[in-house]
C-alpha cells in the first residue's frame, strides 16, 4: 500500500512538473495614442482609423460603375465660419495619358475647388457638427478603361477671419 501511494505521488509530481516545463507564455505590446483637439478650431476624421490608409473606390460589375468614398469629419470653430479648398483638382491615373478619372470632392455638401469656399457657417461651426466628406468619380467621356488607378486628394481647411 505504501508502495502504491508513493508511486501515485511520484507520478503526480512528475506530471505537474512536466506541465510547468511545457507551459507557453505570450506577451503583446502595442501603442496607444490620443489626440485631444483644441477647442477653438478643429477638423478631424470621426473615424480616425481610415485617414492614413488608401481608400478604395470599388468597381460595381453589374452596372459597370465605380463606387465612391464617404467619410465623416467632426468640425468646430468657436468664432467664425470654416472654409475648405483642394490643393489641386484630384484624379486617378493608371499611368497612361488620356485615361485619367477626375474626382468630385464635396465637404458638407459643398463641391470643393482650388479656391476656398465656405463649408460651415459661423453658427454651425460654433456649435460643432459632424459633416460628410464625399469623393465621387466623374465618368470619362470614353467610359472607364481597364487598369489599376491611383491618386491623391489634398484638402485644406481654414478658419475665416472673425467678424469685427
Amino acid at each position: 500500500m505504501i508502495k502504491q501511494c508513493t508511486a501515485v505521488a511520484l507520478l503526480a509530481a512528475t506530471g505537474l512538473t512536466g506541465a510547468v516545463a511545457w507551459a507557453a507564455r505570450e506577451e503583446h505590446t502595442f501603442e496607444v495614442s490620443l489626440t485631444i483637439p483644441s477647442r477653438p478650431f478643429y477638423v478631424i476624421p470621426a473615424e480616425p482609423d481610415w485617414i492614413h490608409r488608401p481608400q478604395r473606390l470599388e468597381w460595381d460589375y453589374p452596372t459597370a460603375t465605380m463606387g465612391s468614398v464617404q467619410k465623416n469629419f467632426d468640425v468646430r470653430h468657436e468664432s467664425s465660419a470654416i472654409e475648405a479648398r483642394l490643393d489641386a483638382m484630384p484624379y486617378l491615373t493608371n499611368g497612361r495619358p488620356g485615361e485619367e478619372i477626375q474626382l468630385r470632392v464635396s465637404f458638407n455638401g459643398v463641391e470643393l475647388q482650388t479656391s476656398a469656399q465656405q463649408v460651415l457657417s459661423r453658427e454651425e461651426a460654433a456649435t460643432g457638427k459632424r459633416v460628410p466628406l464625399q469623393i465621387d468619380p466623374v465618368k470619362p467621356l470614353g467610359g472607364y478603361r481597364a487598369g489599376d488607378y491611383h491618386g491623391n486628394v489634398f484638402l485644406f481647411f481654414n478658419a475665416t477671419a472673425p467678424d469685427a
